[in-house]
Parts: structure tokens; C-alpha cells; sequence
């Protein structure tokens, strides 16, 4: 419990040295006399000034950031501990793919935001039920049937990105497309972050109150049959919750890879394989994580690099280390 606690600080710490961080330099001390105090702090000017900057630009960022950190960080968990592999990832059974796909498919479509979210995670959760109805077609070895209709899927959903973009106006839905799939927090703002948080935190939530059979399942069909579990709706329950969060850090931001990958690798290897613990724990290292970079991605440069981008070139030395390891969060 003193390692949750000391996470939840840390993770405080760090959002609240990323409010302070843009264009406009803000002090420690004036975030937290804005949170303390609102609106009487300075002239009413400067008030209205410190209220667009943290509460409309960078705290609808900076929550987007924890979220899809520990969306994906969670996601990555349970993903791992069901099929009882270390290399596999949020998008396994395609709902990257699928939401990629949705996304693409919305920009050329429609021109408002929204209907592109929801189109986004409309064919996310369409990509996992394919992968679900092609692993019914074998029943004694559905897990590994499961695995293949992601692959499936996956390919099938990139394919029909790859045909999308080649069907885009070149000047100009095309270079969007594109700049989505890097992964970019840029479009979040104060009310998406309002209705797609409550999804969210919900998924992470239930991911975590279900811990204990993610640990029953990672013992094998027949061992967690043994101890009373329906492996087959535990199952389901939880890929259709790990699937619904991923496919809503897509609507977020676009395609942001390795992190459900690399921190549970993470978490594992500093605190074990006991899921109960490891479920929480990731879900904040996730945040810590993606939020830090998320704040070089704005600040390295003049120009902001996209953060799929860097969530690639930092992760493959972090999962290279973790690999390492492994033995020691597997064990």
C-alpha cells in the first residue's frame, strides 16, 4: 500500500510541474495559489489569463496523459496475464488496428471531431469481435484461436488503413491521417476529457477489482476451472473491458504504442507477479510515465514531436532492459 501512496504522490508531483511547463512560464506556487485561491490571485486579467492556460489548455493535456498512460498500462497487464505472455500488447486481438482504421475513415467522412471519436471506437470494438467470432471456430484451442483472429483482424483492419490513405486528398486529409496515427495530444480538450473519463476510470477500476482472477487465469484453463472460475465469461468480461479502454486512448490520441507493452514488464519486474498489486501499480506508472513524455514531446524542441513517436524510441531500451528480467516478474 506504501508503494500506491508514494506513486500517487509522485504522480502529483509530476502534474504539477507539467502545469508549469509551455510558452508561458508558470511557478509552482502560482498553480497552487490558483488551485487554493481561484480567482483572487493578482488583477482579474491575470486571473482569466491562469484560468484559460491550466484549466482550458493544460489540464485537459495533462489528464489525457495520465488516462491513456493507464489505460494502456492496465490493458497491457491484463493482456499478458490471460494469455500468459510477456510480448503481448493492448493491440493483440487488433483494436489499435480497428480504431486506426475508424479514425482514418471518419477524417475523410465527416469533418467534425466527435463523429471521427466515434468512429474511431466503433471499429476498435468491431476489430476484437472478429478476433472473438474466429476463435469459436475451435473450441478445444480457443486461446490460441483468440490470439490468431487478432492477427487476423489486425492485418485485415491495416489493410483497409493503408487503402484509406491511399484514397485521402493528399493536401490535406492525408497529412491528418498521418499525424494521427504518430499519436498527438494536441486535440484533447476540456470536455472530451469530462465524457471519456468516466468510461476510463470505470475500465481501470474494474480491471483492478478483477486482479484476482487475472492471477487464476495465468495458472492455466484447467487449474482456474478447478478453483470454480467460468474461464470462458471471466474471460470475455475482461478482454471487452481491456478492449473498450484501449480503444478510447485511441479517440484520445491517436495510435500510442509500447506503453502496454513495456510498463507492466516495469512493474513486474520492481514489485513482482501478484497482479493485485501489479494492476494499480502499473495503472500509475503509466501515468507517471506517459506524462513525462508528454512534456518533452513539447518542450525538446520549438516544435512539438508527436508522442507515439517518442513512446517508441524510449520504450524499446526500456523493454530491452526489462527482458532482461523478466524471469523475476514471472516468477
Amino acid at each position: 500500500m506504501r508503494y500506491i501512496v508514494g506513486l500517487i504522490i509522485i504522480l502529483i508531483l509530476v502534474a504539477l510541474f507539467s502545469l508549469s511547463l509551455g510558452q508561458y512560464e508558470l511557478s509552482i506556487s502560482q498553480i497552487i495559489d490558483f488551485f487554493l485561491y481561484k480567482m483572487n490571485i493578482g488583477t482579474v486579467d491575470n486571473a482569466l489569463l491562469m484560468q484559460n492556460i491550466i484549466v482550458e489548455i493544460r489540464f485537459p493535456r495533462i489528464a489525457g496523459s495520465i488516462l491513456i498512460g493507464a489505460s494502456l498500462a492496465v490493458s497491457g497487464v491484463a493482456f499478458q496475464s490471460m494469455f500468459k505472455n510477456p510480448l503481448v500488447s493492448p493491440g493483440i486481438l487488433g483494436v489499435l488496428s480497428g480504431a486506426s482504421f475508424g479514425a482514418a475513415l471518419g477524417m475523410i467522412l465527416f469533418k467534425e471531431f466527435i463523429f471521427i471519436q466515434a468512429a474511431s471506437l466503433s471499429f476498435g470494438i468491431l476489430a476484437v469481435f472478429i478476433a472473438l467470432f474466429i476463435s469459436m471456430f475451435n473450441k478445444q484451442n480457443q486461446l490460441i484461436f483468440l490470439i490468431l483472429g487478432g492477427v487476423i483482424s489486425s492485418a485485415f483492419f491495416s489493410s483497409l488503413l493503408s487503402i484509406t490513405k491511399y484514397m485521402a486528398d493528399p493536401y490535406d486529409e492525408l497529412p491528418a491521417i498521418v499525424y494521427w496515427l504518430m499519436g498527438s495530444l494536441t486535440l484533447i480538450d476540456k470536455h472530451t476529457i469530462y465524457v471519456i473519463s468516466i468510461p476510463i476510470l470505470l475500465g481501470i477500476a474494474s480491471i483492478i477489482f478483477l486482479s484476482k482472477y487475472l492471477n487464476i487465469l495465468s495458472l492455466g484453463d484447467e487449474e482456474a476451472r478447478s478453483l470454480g472460475v467460468n474461464v470462458k465469461l471471466m474471460r470475455s468480461i475482461i478482454i471487452l473491458i481491456a478492449t473498450l479502454i484501449s480503444a478510447l486512448t485511441v479517440v484520445l490520441a491517436g495510435m500510442i504504442g509500447w506503453v502496454g507493452l513495456v510498463i507492466p514488464h516495469i512493474a513486474r519486474l520492481l514489485f513482482g507477479s501478484n497482479n493485485i498489486i501489479i494492476v494499480p501499480i502499473a495503472a500509475l506508472i503509466g501515468g507517471i510515465y506517459l506524462l513525462i513524455i508528454d512534456d518533452l514531446s513539447r518542450t525538446m524542441f520549438n516544435i512539438e514531436i508527436p508522442i507515439g513517436i517518442l513512446t517508441s524510441l524510449i520504450g524499446i531500451p526500456f523493454f530491452a532492459y526489462a527482458l532482461k528480467n523478466t524471469k523475476k516478474g514471472w516468477g
